[in-house]
């Protein structure tokens, strides 16, 4: 921790000014690593109407108990009138009593070991893969472990969480789409990845990547003061990982500095945004009316219990504050204080350090923290902050939706790819691919199960996109595979799945074994043709071979098809493949 007394620079920021001390009193000293458990806030909305006790953590044990205060108040305070007389009863003739059985307390079922499988399916178990080693950290819901991969000896994260917490169906639908979220997300690079997913009949296991760096925030605390430029850059990964997020149609609704990890103890450690529990898919325009979050960093707009995906850029916010400053922007002793401070409060930057502290970056931060989220900066635009630029060049746009840029890849790829990315995605589990579902259903608008092009037009203008029609009319007809007219959710998950995924080497075998139906090693002419007509995909399969086949003999074996799946879009095919669909179909509506 820095000296009171260290000289400030206006490009450094030092974190013992005076108010860091209350929120360590208020924070941190109940253990600040324990990750403070995010709850659903459900249980305060009341407070919006008249203002309840804390309800997020326990009271810390050096805290006075209030009722215990109150009667030894009330048993010394003055009595305004003399007691009344009482009379004592006389002594009752004592009789034997038969010993009365205690009344049995009726258990409450728990949801989470009433469910037959949360899951949903059959994982296998966790143990015959894994051993457990010592615990990391504990959660409301469940314990992370450090574990060891027994076939590679590689150490990973283990959070399991146990069932008999889950007391309420909502409880067991959070852990499925925790789940699935971080199956949605798992290929951002600040984005902890998930690694495998056991159900037992105590707990469900979720295997991450280990991240060994520690917290965020006890980094900073640990350093003592903070250069600007280096809570820039972190500025640009945390919000980075939100525009990724609100691509994909995930808001993540208890952004804090907890729940960013450092993947080792290195100065240049990579950052990952950890705990998915509270996050939800949603739609554009869709507003969310449950309250949940943590007090520090919940949005004004939650509180109010009208709210969309702008309540994480406040949350970012509140974190680039306590980058520069080392303590929130709405601070009080008490959780009805602070939301009262959410609410209402003003933001300083009067106090030390904020004299110290370029302009550029107060403006970001007020920007950031605009109580009306329709003037608040969305993530792009904080990306593009002077403060925010990496040596003063802006991104070059705002990311594409996770749909219109997936399309983009999968319409230059050749059509055996793409009829091999068609049979991974059938291979997945429901987990993996339940985000690029949302996605579907929120495009597909009449639930027909069929995107038609109108559908495809108005979605891709949902989230943004800005595409002539000849253009929407590429990606169409690039990923309809089948010629039918529409897109199905077969073509629109092959379409839309992540090239990572994609390139997998248990995956690839699949869809390699798929193609080779007698098991010789190579794809032939007839084995084509045989998984055209499965597909019902009308294709010259002699083609499909040649734009493959780079020895010339006639068939594919594994390495040709791991190159054509692995490589550039248009790798391994002896056609010019520059010409897309895209391009072709664009030549064609020219003329």
């Amino acid at each position: 921790m820095g000296s009171t007394n260290r000289r400030r620079s206006s490009h450094t920021t030092d974190f013992s000014c005076p108010r860091e001390s209350k929120f360590r009193q208020h924070k941190i000293v109940k253990n600040y690593r324990s990750q403070w458990l995010p709850v659903k806030l459900g249980l305060y909305v009341e407070w919006i109407e008249s203002v309840s006790d804390a309800i997020w953590t326990t009271r810390s044990s050096d805290e006075p108990n209030v009722n215990e205060a109150n009667e030894q108040q009330s048993s010394s305070s003055v009595q305004n009138k003399p007691p009344e007389q009482m009379k004592i009863p006389k002594p009752e003739k004592k009789h034997e009593h038969k010993p009365v059985k205690p009344k049995k307390m009726k258990r409450v079922s728990s949801a989470g070991l009433r469910t037959e499988s949360i899951l949903q399916r059959n994982t296998g178990n966790l143990k015959n893969f894994y051993t457990l080693g010592k615990k990391l950290g504990q959660g409301q819901f469940g314990t992370t472990f450090l574990c060891i991969e027994k076939a590679s000896g590689e150490l990973y994260a283990c959070k399991s969480i146990a069932k008999r917490k889950l007391l309420t169906d909502e409880d067991v639908e959070d852990v499925r789409r925790e789940v699935q979220i971080m199956h949605h997300l798992a290929e951002h690079p600040n984005v902890v990845s998930i690694k495998g997913v056991y159900e037992d009949t105590v707990a469900v296991h979720l295997v991450m990547e280990l991240c060994a760096g520690g917290e965020l925030f006890d980094r900073i605390i640990a350093r003592g003061y903070y250069t600007e430029r280096k809570a820039a850059a972190l500025t640009r990964t945390i919000v980075g990982v939100v525009e990724a997020c609100h691509s994909l149609g995930v808001m993540h609704r208890d952004l804090k500095p907890e729940n960013f990890l450092l993947m080792n103890k290195r100065e240049d450690a990579l950052l990952k945004t950890i705990d998915f529990g509270l996050s939800v898919f949603f739609k554009p325009g869709e507003s969310f009316h449950d309250v949940v979050g943590s007090p520090y960093y919940v949005a004004p707009e939650v509180l109010k219990k009208k709210y969309g995906p702008e309540a994480d850029v406040w949350s970012a916010g509140v974190i680039v504050y306590i980058l520069l400053s080392g303590v929130p922007p709405f601070w009080a002793e008490t959780e009805q204080g602070i939301f009262e401070q959410v609410l209402h409060g003003d933001l300083d930057f009067s106090s030390d350090p904020w004299p110290n502290i370029s302009d550029d970056a107060k403006d970001l931060v007020r920007k950031m923290l605009v109580r009306d989220p329709k003037k608040r900066l969305t993530a792009h635009e904080v990306l593009c902050h002077p403060w925010v630029q990496v040596d003063g060049v802006a991104p070059d746009k705002p990311l594409d939706s996770a749909v219109l840029s997936r399309m983009k890849q999968f319409s230059a790829m050749v059509k055996l790819k793409k009829m091999a990315i068609r049979v991974i995605a059938e291979s997945l589990s429901v987990e993996e691919i339940a985000g690029l579902k949302q996605m579907f259903q929120m495009i597909d608008t009449d639930n027909s199960g069929h995107i038609t092009f109108d559908e495809l037009k108005a979605g891709l203008k949902r989230v943004g996109a800005n595409l002539k029609e000849s253009e929407i009319y590429d990606l169409m007809q690039a990923a309809d595979v089948d010629d039918s007219g529409t897109i199905d959710y077969g073509e629109f998950v092959a379409a839309t799945l992540h090239m990572n995924k994609i390139g997998k080497e248990n995956n690839l075998f699949v869809a390699f074994s798929y193609f080779d139906k007698d098991g010789s090693g190579y794809i032939t002419a007839d084995e084509l043709q045989h998984a055209c007509e499965e597909l019902g995909i009308d294709a010259k399969f002699e083609e499909l071979i040649q734009d493959v086949d780079q020895d010339n003999d006639g068939r594919i074996d594994y390495n040709e098809f791991v190159a054509m799946m692995q490589g550039p879009n248009n790798a391994g095919a002896k056609k010019n493949l520059e010409t897309s669909f895209s391009l072709k179909l664009r030549g064609a509506l020219q003329h």
